[in-house]
C-alpha cells in the first residue's frame, strides 16, 4: 500500500466513533486506515470489531505512549508513507491527495501537515500544529498561527506552502524511509515533543519538513491529557530539554541549557505565585530533576546525531528569543516576528 493511516488509540472508543467517520468517508484510492491500540481497557477493540470489521487492528500489549506506541505499530506496517493520525481528528474532503501529490514530486522531503485548525471553534487554528511549528533559541515551540496560549484566527494568512522546522504529531504525513531512517519516535518521551524531536533530527541530516494548507483537518486536541495537567507539563519540560541535549549544535549547547536553567525556574515560580499553580509548579521541579537524572542515557543519542549532521543548523530554527518578543515586546502573531 501507498498511504498508511495510522491511529493510535488508547480508551479512545468515543473518539473513534466520532472521528473516525470522516477518515473512512475521505479516503483516497491510494491509501488504507490501520488502527493500533495501546492496551485498551475500554470498548474500543469490540466496537471496531462489530462496526468496522474490515479495518486492521494492531493491538499492542501494554499502554507504551504516543512515541513508542507508533514505533511498535509502525513496524508491521508496510507503506511508502506513513500518515500518524490523532484518534480526534476530523478530515475534510480531498484532505490526503494534495499530501501525496507534493511528497511525490519533492523527494527532497521527508514529512508534511496539513492545516491543523481546531474543531471547537472552525475558524480558529489548532494549538497542537496551527499551519507548521518552529522553534526559538531556547526550544520554545510555536507555530503560523500559535504563539504560547495566544492562537488566530485562521483568515488565510497563513495558507502558502511553507517550509517549517516541526510538523504537528496530530497529523503527521512522513515519508517511512525517513521515518525509521533516524530511528523513528524517541520511545522515552512516552508523549509531548516526540514529533518536534523526529523533525528536528531529519532537519539535522538534511531532509526537509514542510506545511501544506491546502490541505486542513479539524483537531479536537487534550483527549488523553488535557492543558493544565501537571503531567502534560512535566513531560513537556523534561522532554523538552532532552531534545535540546540531544539536537542543540555544539557551540549553543551550554549557552542555551544555561539559560532554560534560569527560565525554566522563573517558570515555575511565576506559575506558583502568579497562578497558585502547585501541581504545574512541582511539575517543572520534577521535570527539572528527572531530565538531570536521565540526562546521562542520551549521551550516545546526542553523538550520534551530531555525527550525522549534514548542515550547521537549519535556518527554519529562529534565533530570537519568544520569550522576549512576546512578553517584552507584545508580539503575539506569527507575521508580527522578524
Amino acid at each position: 500500500m501507498k498511504t498508511a493511516i495510522v491511529i493510535l488509540n488508547w480508551n479512545g472508543r468515543k473518539m473513534l466513533e466520532q472521528y473516525l467517520p470522516s477518515v473512512l468517508e475521505y479516503l483516497c484510492d491510494e491509501a488504507t486506515v490501520v488502527v493500533a491500540d495501546n492496551a485498551s481497557t475500554d470498548e474500543s477493540l469490540t466496537f471496531l470489531n462489530a462496526r468496522y470489521p474490515q479495518i486492521q487492528t494492531i493491538v499492542l500489549d501494554q499502554n507504551y505512549g504516543f512515541a513508542e506506541g507508533y514505533n511498535r505499530a509502525l513496524k508491521q506496517v508496510e507503506a511508502e508513507y506513513y500518515v500518524l493520525l490523532n484518534s480526534d481528528v476530523e478530515v475534510t474532503p480531498h484532505w490526503l491527495s494534495p499530501l501525496i501529490a507534493y511528497m511525490d514530486s519533492h523527494a527532497e522531503v521527508a514529512a508534511c501537515q496539513p492545516k491543523l485548525l481546531s474543531y471547537v471553534n472552525k475558524e480558529k487554528f489548532e494549538y497542537a500544529g496551527a499551519s507548521g511549528g518552529y522553534l526559538d533559541r531556547y526550544g520554545y515551540p510555536f507555530c503560523r498561527g500559535r504563539l504560547f496560549d495566544a492562537v488566530e484566527t485562521d483568515r488565510g494568512q497563513y495558507d502558502d506552502t511553507a517550509e517549517v522546522l516541526w510538523a504537528t504529531g496530530a497529523c503527521l504525513f512522513i515519508r517511512s524511509e525517513d521515518y525509521w531512517r533516524v530511528g523513528g519516535l524517541d520511545g522515552r518521551f512516552f508523549a509531548h515533543c516526540e514529533e518536534i524531536d523526529l523533525c528536528w533530527r531529519l532537519n539535522i541530516v538534511g531532509r526537509k519538513v514542510v506545511c501544506l494548507p491546502e490541505s486542513r483537518v479539524y483537531h479536537l486536541g487534550g483527549g488523553t491529557l488535557p492543558k493544565g495537567n501537571p503531567m502534560k507539563t512535566f513531560l513537556n519540560f523534561r522532554n523538552n530539554l532532552t531534545m535540546l541535549y540531544k539536537c542543540l549544535p555544539e557551540d549553543e549547547l551550554k549557552y542555551v541549557m544555561r539559560w532554560r536553567w534560569f527560565l525554566d525556574y522563573l517558570a515555575a515560580w511565576q506559575t506558583l505565585i502568579l497562578n497558585r499553580n502547585v501541581g504545574d509548579f512541582k511539575a517543572i521541579y520534577r521535570a527539572r530533576r528527572a531530565f538531570k537524572h536521565w540526562k546521562k542515557d542520551f549521551a550516545a543519542d546526542r553523538a550520534s546525531i551530531q555525527q550525522a549532521r549534514v548542515i550547521a543548523d537549519n535556518p527554519v530554527r529562529k534565533h530570537f528569543s519568544l520569550l522576549w518578543k512576546y512578553y517584552a515586546k507584545g508580539i503575539h502573531r506569527y507575521s508580527e516576528l522578524p
